[in-house]
């Protein structure tokens, strides 16, 4: 492999020079630089970036931390992250915990032992363990998307509980009082949110939404149509619904075609994310779309203002984001009657 000393004898310079041309932290003249960048040309030298972030106190590296990597809200995380990074001069250390308290906690010390720059991540759930090491550490952090009530780490999140209530007041609009929701996992603080601002919306205005017509789901396609099927054998009662994402919604229309209940006629299906999946389906989903790309760029931009200027004390930084809905074909005025399995 190519070493500095010999980027030194074929551009005719010394290894300093060499380094300084590099770095750019001291200048050097036209005419160095220039041997300097064609003898790193010519024999393909790759410097040492983690020896050279040592030196300076930066590696130019970010991690991003994410529970799930196949999931496409996560994918849009890590897609949006990588892309505020690039444009800052950064790159990108990814990895997925599995939504495993454990795998969390180990991977995040990795990357600080790595001398990273700062991490952002969504944490797996209120099991979390990473309070231990954030105390541990100097190096910046952010949260994003899964909040954490300490406003000493700065967040940048959808504002949740505004996502239920523009899902019910949308229903209500349409005429609907009588509702059904499945959730996400209700050990992650955003759900619960999520799930408040729906209910309290829909019984200020004097509409139904029973116990029995809440269902804990996993934010897997799967656990839509468990949750739709529960409602339905049950007896439930409700014209329309709503899945706090578009998978579970995408599960629950799935079940409803295979027992031949039309969409929206006998029932109104909302989700929650915008995936590519949701205007592509048939019919197309009506859903609340998260600001992925926003809250992604404030995330980069907090961590690398503080990367810059240590001086400066992370905390108080609570950037909240306002979902936004998108009607498509799942939603219209309510049936008659509700729905029942043919």
């Amino acid at each position: 492999m190519p070493s500095l000393k010999d980027v030194a004898r074929l551009a005719g310079v010394s290894t300093s020079t060499v380094s300084r041309a590099i770095n750019g932290n001291i200048p050097v003249s036209e005419e160095t630089l220039r041997r300097v960048e064609k003898a790193v040309r010519d024999i393909n030298y790759k410097p040492n970036l983690v020896a050279r972030g040592l030196r300076i106190k930066s590696t130019k590296l970010l991690g991003l931390v994410v529970p799930e990597i196949q999931h496409e809200t996560f994918i849009s995380f890590i897609r949006f992250t990588e892309e505020a990074a690039e444009a800052k001069g950064y790159n990108l250390i990814i990895g997925s915990t599995n939504s495993d308290p454990d795998r969390e906690e180990r991977f995040i010390e990795n990357l600080i032992r790595r001398n990273i720059d700062g991490i952002i991540f969504s944490r797996v759930s209120d099991k979390s363990h990473v309070l231990k090491i954030l105390d541990k550490t100097k190096i910046p952090v952010v949260i994003i998307d899964r909040t954490l009530e300490r406003e000493d780490i700065p967040s940048v999140v959808m504002d949740n509980y505004a996502s239920g209530k523009i899902a019910a007041e949308h229903l209500l609009s349409l005429g609907h009082e009588h509702f059904a929701c499945i959730t996400g996992p209700l050990d992650i603080a955003i759900n619960r949110d999520r799930l408040a601002g729906f209910t309290e919306t829909v019984h200020k205005a004097g509409a139904v939404l029973e116990d029995k017509c809440i269902y804990e789901g996993n934010f897997k396609f799967e656990s839509g149509k468990k949750g739709i099927a529960y409602f339905l054998d049950t007896g439930a009662q409700f014209t329309a619904l709503w899945a706090q994402n578009d998978y579970m919604a995408m599960g629950v229309l799935n079940y409803l075609s295979k027992h031949s209940i039309p969409v929206p006629e006998a029932v109104s299906v909302v989700g929650l994310d915008n995936i590519q999946q949701s205007w592509m389906m048939q019919p197309a989903l009506t859903t609340i779309a998260q600001p992925f790309r926003d809250m992604c760029s404030h995330a980069v931009d907090i961590i690398i203002d503080h990367a810059t200027n240590k001086e400066d004390k992370m905390g108080r930084i609570q950037i909240m984001l306002q979902p936004e809905l998108i009607v498509r074909e799942t939603t219209a005025e309510p049936p008659e009657k509700c729905i029942t399995v043919n």
